[in-house]
Formats: C-alpha cells, structure tokens, sequence
C-alpha cells in the first residue's frame, strides 16, 4: 500500500504539472494531426491505397507525438533539479519508474483517442464493428511504448542532445510493439479473422511484460547515475 501511494502522488503531481502547463499534450496532439493532414492529401479520399497504408500512418503519427512527449517527460525535471530532489525523497526507485510509465501512457492515449477521430474521418475508415478490439490494440502497443520510452528518457535526459538521441535509442528497440501494433490494426480495418489479429496481439501483449519486466529492474541502475 506504501507503494502504490507513492505511484499515485508522483502521478498526481506529474499530472498536475501537465495540467497546469498543457505543453506535453498540445505539443504531441498539434505533431499528430499535422502527419495525419499531410498524409491526407497524399493519396485520393476514399481510395484502396489510403485503406491499406492507415494503420501504418496512424502508428507513425502515435509514434512520433509520443517521442516527442517522452523527450519532454524528464527533461522537465531536470529543470531546477526537480529529479534530484525527487531522487532524495523516501520513494522506492520501482515507485518512479512505474509513475512516470503510466504518466506518459496516459498523455500518449489521450492523443491518440483525440487523433483517431480525425483519422477515421480525413481516411474514410469504418471502424465501428471494431472499436473495442482496436482500442485493446492502441492500448498495448501505447504501453509497450511508454514502458521503453521512459527509461530512454531518463537516460538521454541527462545528455546534452536529448532530442537527438532518445529517437536513436527508443525507435529500434521499439520495432517490435510499432511492428505488432501496425499489423494487427491491419488486419482489424481489414476484416481478418480474430485468429490472425490475435497472433499479432499475443505478440504485442509479450513484448509488452518482457519489456516492463527488463526496464523495471534496470531503472534503478539508471537513475543512480
């Protein structure tokens, strides 16, 4: 119980920061609509090629706001060296790992719920009979992605080319959840069987223990430097 009263107050003043500031979200939300217009007037409204590159455009827009909101994640606290002070506090290191996870998934879905409805729109997509599996699918693979994010935030907080390196680092590690996510959205808009999504998302939902698993127990490692 100690525990998770911990997780929620660095969540809570995580998320009242966001609030107070709205820079993370705004930033992420005005990157992915900017990818999902352009992408727009690549292809002819309604045409079979839009269909089959959506899923692919949709996770790069997800992608990318999200590297973007996970760059700013920690170097917020390295400001006034809040990170520091939050280091020296009584807080298991676990504690802020599994936070600061669930802050940015949270910031990362709140995106993608508001960019989805304009994807569906500008796209012409159908997805109604699909909704709950897609969601379970936008769910996993934000999770996966937040879980590597956060700890390659936190270790590229502390570089001066932050920007720069933390895409180097999260967006080949990260190939399998982008890779798992974008096929079985596919194989969702495009009416497969659930067998054929399934295999995709019991991928996804692997990937996604064995990395919350491996960065949970290397966070202390990092943050100690």
């Amino acid at each position: 119980m100690n525990t998770l009263k911990q997780i929620v107050s660095i969540l809570y003043k995580d998320l009242l920061l966001e609030l107070r500031s709205k820079d993370m979200v705004t930033s992420m939300l005005i990157f992915s609509f900017t990818v999902v217009v352009i992408f727009n007037f690549v292809f002819e409204p309604g045409s079979e090629e839009m269909k089959t590159t959506a899923p692919g455009i949709l996770w790069v827009a997800f992608a990318f706001a999200g590297n973007l909101g996970l760059s700013r994640s920690f170097a917020r606290e390295q400001e006034n060296a809040m990170m520091q002070g939050l280091l020296l506090c009584p807080v298991d290191r676990s504690a802020i790992y599994t936070a600061k996870v669930l802050g940015n998934f949270l910031f990362i879905t709140i995106v993608e719920w508001v960019t989805l409805p304009v994807m569906v729109v500008f796209f012409d997509l159908s997805i109604g009979a699909i909704l709950l599996p897609l969601l379970i699918t936008l769910l996993l693979g934000t999770f996966g992605f937040a879980t590597v994010g956060t700890i390659f935030s936190a270790i590229s907080a502390n570089t001066r080319s932050r920007e720069v390196m933390l895409p180097i680092m999260l967006f080949p590690i990260s190939v399998p959840i982008i890779l798992s996510s974008i096929k079985s959205t596919a194989y969702l808009l495009d009416g497969r069987a659930f067998a054929d999504v399934w295999s995709w998302q019991r991928l996804l939902i692997g990937f996604d223990i064995i990395y919350f698993i491996v960065c949970f127990l290397l966070y202390e490692y990092v943050v100690e430097e």
